[in-house]
């Protein structure tokens, strides 16, 4: 009885830790999807500030960073500009997705500019 007992439970340990190892998944990436979205170049970006400004085709959108990552200056982005809220946006160099959240948007140079220095104050 103690022979079945040490071997059942090894397999109840062995089968757990085999669950436990599983292949990691990744969700299929539609690169067709981000490029279909507004179109952003960054025109002004700052290593000592969490926002930069983002050129669309409406005008100039502020976005502040989300994961710490802080696009360069020329980088081309895509996604969503053109409102106010926490979302992802897709960097087309890099071929990744960063999150930041757009603050204001359909600005004018100077507005944005303005906008940067109220918040990185």
């Amino acid at each position: 009885m103690k022979k079945i007992f040490t071997l059942s439970t090894i397999t109840v340990i062995a089968v757990l830790l085999l669950v436990g190892c599983s292949k990691r998944t990744y969700i299929d990436f539609d690169e067709r999807y981000w490029l279909s979205q507004e179109r952003g170049d960054v025109v002004y970006s700052s290593p000592y500030c969490d926002f930069y400004i983002v050129e669309t085709y409406n005008g100039y959108t502020v976005i502040q960073s989300w994961n710490g990552y802080r696009p360069f200056e020329g980088t081309v982005l895509y996604g969503n500009f053109s409102n106010n809220g926490t979302r992802d946006f897709y960097d087309y160099a890099a071929g990744s997705l960063i999150s930041g959240s757009v603050r204001d948007y359909w600005l004018t140079y100077s507005a944005a500019q303005d906008a940067l220095g109220y918040y990185c104050n």
